[in-house]
Formats: C-alpha cells, sequence, structure tokens
C-alpha cells in the first residue's frame, strides 16, 4: 500500500467554542466556515497520527492520502454494496465544496513495527487536540512533517501492508473510483484515509428492529420461527455470546435463539456463514416476506454500542415492531470473506470508534506530494 503525505486543512481551534455543535456542522457547512476563517492550510506536506482516547482506552493510526486509481479492489477491499442515491449525494457535496473533511476509514491485520513507531510518534503534544463531551472522546493529532519519519511510514506500509479492508467510507471510496474513472492525473483519484490496525478498532454487533407484524400475527410468526430456530424464553436479557445465537424481543418478552442444525448444514457448503445473511433470508425474506432488504422500510438498524436499551426503545414506538440482536463478526472472519470477494449483507458491521468531520480536513486545491520517495 502507497500511502502520500499530504497539505492538511485543520481547524483554528481558538475560534472553536462549542466543540460538538462546530464539528457536526462541518460536513454541511464546510464552504461558510472556511471562508469564514475557520481553517488554515498547513505549510508543509506531511502524515498524521490520529488518536481517540474513550472509555479509558487509546486507538491509534495513520491519516495519509492514497490513490484510487492506483489500488483495486484487492488492496482496498470493500465489504458491502454502495447505494446509488448515496453515491450521489457524496460527489454532489465533493464537487461542491472541492473538499475531503472525513478520512475514509480503513484497517488491516496488526503489524507490529507499524503500531511501535505511531507509539514513538505520539510522545509529545498534539498538533490538535478536541474533546467532544456528549461522546467523551478526545480526538487528537500529531503531524508528521520530518523526512526520516514519513519514509518510514511510507516503507513500513508498501512492504508490510498489501491490503487494506475498508470499514467505513465505502460510498466515499466508489465517489472518487466514480470520479476520476482510472485516471491516475485525476485530483478525485487522492482519497484521505485513516489507516487503523484492526487491533486498536472494535467491530460492534449491527441489529435489527423490524415493523414484522403488519401481515401476520406474533403467534404465527413464533410458529413459524420455530422451524428454523430453537427458542427459549429469557427471564431476563443479555446479547448474545456467540456466532448463530440470537436474541429476540417480541412484545416485551425476550426469547433466545439458535438454529436448527439443518439450517445451518444446508447452507454450510458456503464455508463461513453469516448470522445476517440466514435473518434476511428466513426470518425477513421467507417469514416476513420481506425483500430489498436494504431498502425496505420495514427494516431499521440499531448500531451495536446502544445496547439492548436501543433495540427496546425502537420497538416500543410501534406496537407491531420485533427486535434481534446478533453476535458481531470478528476482524479475522471479515478479512478471509472479504479477501475471497464476499460481500456481506448490508449493515454486517459497526466500527467504533469513529473519526470526526473536520479535525482534519483536505482541500483539491492544496497538492499532493508525488514523490516516489
Amino acid at each position: 500500500m502507497q500511502l502520500l503525505p499530504f497539505r492538511a486543512t485543520l481547524p483554528r481551534l481558538e475560534f472553536v467554542t462549542s466543540p460538538q455543535a462546530f464539528f457536526d456542522s462541518v460536513k454541511e457547512d464546510y464552504i461558510e466556515l472556511a471562508e469564514s476563517g475557520f481553517f488554515a492550510t498547513e505549510a508543509q506536506d506531511g502524515f498524521f497520527i490520529y488518536q481517540i482516547e474513550k472509555n479509558a482506552k487509546l486507538y491509534t493510526g495513520i491519516i495519509a492520502m492514497i490513490d484510487m486509481a492506483k489500488h483495486n479492489s484487492e488492496e482496498v477491499i470493500p465489504h458491502e454494496k454502495t447505494l446509488a442515491k448515496k453515491e450521489q449525494r457524496q460527489i454532489t457535496l465533493l464537487l461542491k465544496r472541492k473538499a475531503t473533511v472525513k478520512p475514509i476509514l480503513l484497517t488491516y491485520p496488526p503489524v507490529d513495527q507499524i503500531s511501535f513507531l505511531q507509539h514513538q510518534l505520539s510522545q509529545d503534544q498534539p498538533h490538535v487536540s478536541v474533546y467532544f463531551q456528549d461522546q467523551q472522546e478526545k480526538h487528537s493529532l500529531w503531524a508528521i512533517y520530518d523526512t526520516p519519519s514519513q519514509q518510514q511510514i511510507h516503507d513500513l506500509f508498501e512492504r508490510l501492508v498489501p491490503k487494506t479492508f475498508i470499514a467505513d467510507g465505502h460510498h466515499r471510496c466508489a465517489t472518487a473510483k466514480r470520479l476520476s474513472n482510472g485516471k491516475q492525473n485525476s485530483p478525485f483519484s487522492k482519497v484521505l484515509c485513516g489507516l487503523f490496525p484492526s487491533t486498536e478498532l472494535e467491530i460492534h454487533d449491527f441489529n435489527r428492529v423490524i415493523d414484522a407484524f403488519t401481515d401476520c400475527s406474533p403467534t404465527y410468526f413464533m410458529a413459524r420461527l420455530s422451524q428454523y430456530c430453537d427458542i427459549k424464553p429469557l427471564e431476563a436479557a443479555y446479547k448474545p455470546s456467540q456466532k448463530h445465537e440470537l436474541v429476540l424481543l417480541v412484545q416485551k418478552e425476550w426469547y433466545q435463539l439458535r438454529w436448527k442444525p439443518f439450517i445451518l448444514d444446508q447452507v454450510g457448503y458456503q464455508g463461513d456463514v453469516l448470522d445476517t445473511q440466514l435473518i434476511n433470508d428466513i426470518i425477513l425474506h421467507q417469514i416476513l416476506g420481506i425483500r430489498n432488504v436494504s431498502s425496505n422500510p420495514r427494516v431499521r438498524y440499531i448500531e451495536g454500542p446502544k445496547g439492548l436499551q436501543g433495540i427496546y426503545q425502537a420497538t416500543q414506538e410501534k406496537p407491531y415492531r420485533i427486535g434481534l440482536a446478533m453476535y458481531p463478526i470478528q476482524a479475522e472472519e471479515l478479512f478471509r470473506l472479504t479477501s475471497g470477494k464476499t460481500i456481506l449483507p448490508a449493515k454486517s458491521t459497526w466500527f467504533e470508534p469513529r473519526l470526526k468531520n473536520g479535525i482534519v480536513n483536505f482541500k483539491y486545491e492544496s497538492p499532493v506530494n508525488k514523490h516516489n520517495h
């Protein structure tokens, strides 16, 4: 993987009195904020160490540019399909502001030398540091401007990271490819990325709330479900502790579900079997008649960090809703599946922590270092 230093545009924090309000507005209001002087472009090209401190944990990665015209889908590997409507929105935003305000989040199997170097380069006072009270997160940047350190970063990634996996930003990657159309001289082929080893990220479950009882009764649904799952009432709700275990909420009652062995045998020839795919094929399609799952308004998605309470609250809004909690996919399974060009069902993963809009930005009229080191 070839990383490019870049000329960053950073927030002028002396003008920011409410980080939460300011950075929440950057995605839509970047042009106005930039014209008003809230951002300044650095004097030289560099890489950045990006660190998030949350719940007494540190998550550390590197911010750099990559050229999507040079890296194919076997080097920057997606795990979900993009939606044309969302791609159009990203294209419109990018062409309007001619700037990237949030890095694409890429992950890769950990490399000790890179982790050690990141630690070394983030010992001094950060170049930028922002605390977000609502999430109780601190986001910090260390600028890497010296040539020897840049060379180390470049060489380590080129030698030891042959491929990365998109954790967050599928539509922004697709936008870069569409706008550049494979032309390496296109400015839009250069994308801003945050590269974090998988040990510096957490993959959470991505749960479902479904409008289930619009066409069938709870009794019918549970009877059909019992054909495919072993069902056990729960005295108290809990998150699933292993793959192929689900937790179901129906009318304020919680149940443990386990797929019957014949179901897993039927699909076992495919290798890895994902619960998200089984939910789509069996519960949503066969039992509830829901098709086009990724765009169907009867299906809502609840990020794992919102917990069972998030599922419960969403189901109480309408009496015909059910909730499904599942065990999160593991990093090794994600790497294995997507390296084999498997596309996961939509909303199979929720990565944390999340990068913030506006902490580090790139204006497309700024130069990108094109030297090959």
